[in-house]
């Protein structure tokens, strides 16, 4: 099956959230969009109504789901495991952002939909539309921290506020990326969606790895628990 084909199947639920949408041979796909009114109203207003300060401000918010910013969260995140030598926690980490993100470019060049606005003093993108790269991003990356982080809180409610923060985050990136016309509301839904999806793979294909990886560290627990043990009693006939 080519990547392609795998793309379309994943995407069926979104095929309906999108406007006619261009393959690389130029072909167009038969796509019926609820949201393409929504898609294009929201644009234009926002490209009608915006200014320097605004620009700004939606430039700021849409730092979180940058490359730069992520690579850099990233760059940390696979020194700390391996100071740790958290070897299952590393392969995720990595099959989970970077790859998701790599997946959605590919997924890009193939879908080929146009930017809702190419022109303007504050555009400086370039690439096509579906789907929103920063949304994915964002997804992919708060999401996989989210997984990693919540085991380790024991509190209820400070699990569902770092839900709530994370989820905040994605959803201002998106909105930002609507905002300054990089994006239509159909690609920032579908990149939560695919990421999210992408996120849920991952949990499943790489579980069995993690559970390894657990019981190869609690074997070793156990198998240095009677050297101690023998350790501490050589040490007491020692002293006596």
């Amino acid at each position: 099956m080519r990547f392609r084909d795998l793309g379309y199947i994943l995407l069926t639920p979104f095929f309906v959230l999108t406007a006619p949408l261009y393959s690389q041979n130029g072909e167009i796909l038969a796509v019926v969009n609820p949201l393409s009114g929504a898609d294009h109203q929201l644009a234009g207003w926002f490209h009608a109504h915006l200014s320097h300060t605004f620009v700004n401000l939606l430039r700021a918010f849409s730092e979180p789901g940058s490359a730069e910013w992520i690579g850099i969260v990233l760059f940390f995140g696979v020194l700390f495991f391996l100071w740790k030598r958290a070897w299952p926690a590393l392969v995720t980490m990595i099959v989970a952002v970077p790859g998701g993100m790599l997946l959605n470019e590919l997924l890009k060049a193939e879908v080929h939909r146009h930017r809702p606005f190419v022109d303007g003093w504050f555009v400086d993108w370039s690439g096509y539309s579906f789907a929103s790269g920063h949304t994915i991003g964002a997804t992919l990356l708060y999401g996989q921290l989210l997984l990693f982080l919540l085991p380790l809180i024991k509190s209820k409610q400070r699990q569902k506020l770092t839900i709530v923060f994370a989820a905040v985050l994605v959803v201002v990136v998106g909105f930002s990326r609507i905002a300054l016309g990089a994006h239509y509301l159909s690609d920032v839904l579908a990149a939560i969606f695919l990421g999210l999806l992408w996120l849920m793979i991952c949990a499943v294909v790489l579980k069995p790895m993690r559970h390894s990886g657990l019981a190869r560290a609690t074997v070793a627990v156990q198998e240095s628990r009677p050297t101690t043990a023998a350790a501490s009693v050589e040490t007491v006939v020692t002293a006596v």
